[in-house]
């Protein structure tokens, strides 16, 4: 019997290496990370705004929004889906519906935040936070919420950019106690690194690979030597393609054909096998449909 996603998360986070989490903004993305070899994969919530929207992660797009992006993610790839649920949305009732509907639509994990409404990109500035004790009591619906017990509960905190390191190391021993399975600092400094982990002995800590620059762009070994187990890196593929489709339409623009930039870009019949149409070829042929309808690529 195969194991569950959220198995298989637990289980890694449990192993000796940190786990990479390529972050995700879409289907596709998530066919590539999974494609590549990685054993997570996560959904961003900056991506998710910007490409949902066209709209900075400033707390716009809604739960359901955020919960229907997460499933169709979790349902294009066989990887545990972290995936971020912004401040749980409102009070510990709107934390208890957030983590009721993404656990059934199949996210092994989610990461809530301390923030007020409406909230802001961890790297932002600006952020405004809720009394520790609120946080608490979101942390502790979270976990009641779920059904599936290896479901895992990530709490963020944002005060070390806003009350500094030791007011945030306290608000996260105090989600810890409350129940959180992972702590996830938000925006280390350098000088912040070697601090956090001495306090949470034996707790999976997150490690933010922003692409802000402020959090030190790090190997996985650096990571884990610091003592971390999961990584993710949120925006990183949507940047890459973003700037490749600038340079596209550039190209387009000045020359008026695309003639040079075909060889560089991933091929039709590639696009179409990460689309999966072998899969769809096979259920076309399981019912009935005649092979010189069948789409040939």
């Amino acid at each position: 019997m195969s194991l569950t996603r959220t198995r298989r998360l637990r289980q890694a986070l449990s192993g000796d290496r940190a786990v990479m989490a390529p972050g995700v903004v879409d289907a596709m993305y998530a066919r590539l990370v999974a494609e590549a070899g990685f054993e997570a994969m996560y959904m961003t919530g900056a991506g998710t705004s910007a490409t949902r929207l066209g709209y900075p992660d400033v707390g716009l797009l809604t739960m359901t929004e955020m919960v229907d992006n997460a499933t169709r993610i979790a349902d294009a790839a066989d990887l545990p889906l972290i995936a971020d649920a912004d401040n749980g949305f409102g009070g510990p009732l709107n934390v208890r519906r957030a983590i009721q509907l993404y656990e059934r639509g199949g996210v092994a994990a989610v990461h809530l935040e301390d923030q007020v409404l409406p909230k802001r990109c961890g790297h932002l500035a600006g952020k405004q936070l809720i009394a520790a004790e609120d946080m608490v009591a979101k942390v502790k619906a979270a976990v009641d919420a779920r059904v599936d017990p290896d479901f895992v509960v990530i709490a963020r905190t944002d005060a070390l950019a806003v009350h500094g390191r030791e007011a945030a190391l306290d608000r996260a021993a105090m989600y810890r106690e409350a129940g959180a399975d992972v702590i996830f600092v938000e925006s280390p400094l350098p000088d912040d690194l070697p601090h956090i982990a001495p306090r949470f002995p034996g707790v999976p800590l997150l490690y933010n690979m922003a692409t802000s620059g402020k959090t030190p762009f790090l190997t996985r070994a650096e990571i884990e030597a610091l003592g971390f187990k999961l990584i993710i890196y949120p925006n990183w593929l949507l940047l890459s393609a973003l700037e490749a489709a600038r340079r596209t339409l550039e190209v387009l623009r000045a020359e008026e054909t695309i003639a040079s930039v075909a060889p560089g870009v991933m091929s039709f019949k590639q696009f179409f096998d990460t689309a999966r149409m072998a899969e769809i070829q096979e259920l076309e042929a399981r019912y009935g449909t005649s092979p010189e309808h069948r789409t040939e690529y």
